[in-house]
């Protein structure tokens, strides 16, 4: 593949977590605290190239550490967009193990978190169709790594904090599986 259709696949897929990201997470305000960085243009968006794990491995410590030192107000969050690995749920799952000791071991743990989201998502418990696995459902395997102080702060800002799952679930009950598809593709408003 040449640079530039490199960068345009690239761009393409950014755009796909994009629309993911305001159609989904903010547009059906799964995460009431995505907006806000969104609109302020905090959000650094990264499509990894990485074929294999030890490939990752060095893109997400990288990630993790140009995120620890960048400004908050230039960079308030990472997407490690990963559409050429990781494509298997469970193998994918593995890797969060090792993004969390790799997290420990640059001592950034309580400093920075990071969030998961998957095209085939499945929390424990659920049945791989069920519908309220979307909300973790991401167009590629997506590393989301965030800062401790921001989420902290969107916390004490939205005081039922802890009501949002039960409150995504029961959004996502309502919609069904045509009504996410016709969400995702703009064919119907809420």
């Amino acid at each position: 593949m040449t640079e530039v259709s490199a960068g345009a696949e690239r761009d393409r897929i950014a755009g796909e977590v994009r629309h993911w990201l305001t159609r989904a997470v903010i547009g059906l305000n799964l995460c009431p605290f995505a907006k806000s960085v969104h609109v302020k243009g905090q959000v650094r968006y990264v499509v990894s190239d990485a074929t294999d794990d030890a490939a990752l491995f060095d893109e997400l410590d990288r990630e993790l550490r140009s995120l620890a030192e960048a400004d908050p107000e230039q960079v308030d969050t990472t997407l490690l967009i990963v559409p050429y690995a990781l494509g298997d749920f469970l193998a994918y799952n593995d890797f969060l193990y090792v993004a969390d000791q790799l997290l420990q071991s640059l001592r950034l743990d309580g400093t920075l978190q990071i969030a998961s989201f998957h095209p085939q998502y499945q929390f424990e418990g659920t049945a791989p169709d069920d519908i309220e696995n979307y909300t973790n459902r991401a167009p590629y395997p997506i590393f989301h790594l965030l800062r401790e102080d921001s989420i902290a702060r969107a916390a004490d800002a939205f005081p039922e904090a802890e009501d949002i799952y039960e409150r995504n679930m029961e959004t996502l009950r309502r919609l069904g599986h045509a009504g996410w598809l016709e969400w995702m593709a703009g064919k119907s408003d809420l």
